[in-house]
């Protein structure tokens, strides 16, 4: 497969920051490492954990490192990408995700669901794992609805271990008095925090070498600039990055040095 020609001229084989890198090969660093733990903890206990974050942060990442280490045979993960589909919509994601055809009235869908995650559980040997993201977009009578859900046998275990991933916000609602019921059923929550500088230049480093080039590409000054400019958060330090080896193929450059990063910055911030 062909590459861009600002990727040819760094000798790289590919894209360096592109969304299609295997989760094995995703850069971890200790602020997602403890948010995979806690996650982990969740799916063990079938529990229910909240994990929050700037936009761009890696939150996603972290989901992907977990289910790609999960045992196919013996758990069943829900994705739910955009939880604006009202309180119907979690019922019948879960049917429908569990083999069953939803049905109509609500009250028998709400069994149906029951009924289903039950039988996953004592019948296939399979633990339900489900994951909302952008659950900060949640309505109040969702996050009722998940903290029924969560209500088995007289309150004493949970159907389905279940993570709520969202932006920071996620939390504040969460602590309002209405949803007291639901946030003291969460077990553990963790916001996932920026890179600092050092993690900024080991994930350049990191995603360089996957590429194919194991020789330094970007000057520590130009780092520190990107760093500065992305505020830490990877999805930005993407964009950033890239933005600084096109220009650096522009002017024939075979090192991104601070002028490269200056008119990423520039490029990034214009109107």
């Amino acid at each position: 497969m062909s590459s861009s020609p600002w990727v040819s001229h760094f000798g790289l084989s590919c894209t360096p920051f592109g969304k299609s890198i295997a989760p094995k090969d995703l850069f971890c660093r200790q602020g997602q490492e403890e948010a995979i733990a806690r996650i982990n903890f969740c799916i063990v206990e079938n529990a229910l954990g909240v994990v929050t974050g700037d936009v761009g942060v890696g939150k996603t990442v972290a989901i992907r490192a977990v289910v790609s280490a999960l045992d196919k045979t013996r758990h069943q993960v829900i994705y739910i990408a955009n939880p604006a589909f009202g309180t119907r919509g979690i019922y019948i994601t879960i049917v429908r995700a569990l083999g069953g055809n939803p049905k109509f009235l609500k009250a028998e869908l709400m069994a149906q669901t029951s009924d289903l995650l039950a039988t996953e559980a004592n019948e296939r040997h399979r633990k339900v794992v489900l994951i909302v993201d952008e659950a900060h977009l949640l309505e109040p009578a969702q996050l009722e609805e998940l903290r029924l859900l969560t209500n088995s046998e007289m309150d004493y275990s949970s159907p389905f271990a279940g993570i709520l991933i969202g932006q920071p916000t996620l939390n504040r609602q969460l602590r309002l008095g209405m949803f007291a019921a639901l946030d003291q059923r969460i077990a553990t929550r963790f916001s996932i925090p920026p890179m600092n500088l050092e993690e900024s230049t080991n994930y350049l480093v990191h995603h360089i070498k996957l590429a194919g080039r194991d020789e330094p590409l970007f000057a520590n000054d130009a780092i520190a600039r990107l760093h500065r400019i992305s505020n830490g958060l990877p999805r930005a330090l993407n964009n950033a990055a890239t933005a600084a080896m096109m220009a650096g193929a522009a002017e024939k450059k075979d090192l991104i040095d601070d002028a490269c990063a200056k008119k990423a910055a520039a490029e990034l911030t214009r109107d």
